[in-house]
């Protein structure tokens, strides 16, 4: 396996953090545009895990857990996931769609649809903050949301990525609404050389173009 942390320096990793917190920040413009009130984001807290560590992180293996799978397509390589405890997804679709905690009690067709779309959202404008700064455009595929075990999730994300690294990017921030508040986790998973890109035309300033 490739390791992310040969190249995740710290001139790196101050750009994605600000690529992160442009990215969720938007997502919740997004977001209220699409509940019609307002929700806002903390401001989101960036670090590199190695991918091992996400069972435990999320209660260990077994633990059932909510993923929302989007993979990055263009000259961004890699994939992105919002991935959740189950009674925090269900705790998620209660703020969006204005419901006491508590009302969710299982994930039909419209609480799916709400969730892919915050996956949506945060992975349109995250790969927009990319471009923004380096110039790579990228757009993301349909959300995949999925409800099982925190290890079979990742399962799924180890054999689609391939095997390209050990580390993923974890990006934590809460979403507020209300009063309320929901912690979501972003797991991002650039591939060696999309990174190498991010780290090279980010010397040079801002880009515009491909």
């Amino acid at each position: 396996m490739a390791d992310l942390s040969v190249t995740f320096d710290e001139q790196l990793r101050s750009l994605l953090e600000v690529m992160a917190s442009e990215g969720v920040q938007h997502a919740a413009e997004g977001l209220s545009d699409m509940v019609g009130e307002t929700v806002t984001v903390s401001e989101p807290m960036v670090r590199l895990v190695p991918l091992a560590d996400i069972p435990l992180l999320l209660g260990g293996p077994e633990n059932e857990a909510v993923g929302i799978y989007l993979q990055t397509e263009g000259k961004i390589g890699g994939q992105i996931m919002l991935i959740l405890p189950l009674p925090k997804a269900q705790e998620l679709v209660d703020l969006l769609m204005g419901e006491p905690v508590g009302t969710t009690q299982h994930l039909g067709s419209l609480e799916r649809s709400a969730l892919a779309e915050v996956g949506n959202l945060t992975g349109t404008f995250f790969l927009n903050a990319v471009a923004l700064l380096t110039g790579l455009g990228g757009r993301p595929s349909p959300p995949a949301v999925m409800v099982d075990m925190v290890g079979a999730i990742l399962d799924i994300i180890i054999a689609t990525c391939g095997g390209v690294s050990e580390h993923v990017l974890m990006i934590q921030a809460s979403f507020l609404r209300g009063g309320r508040e929901v912690e979501a986790n972003f797991w991002v998973i650039p591939d060696p050389a999309t990174l190498a890109l991010i780290a090279k035309r980010s010397r040079r300033g801002p880009q515009r173009g491909g």
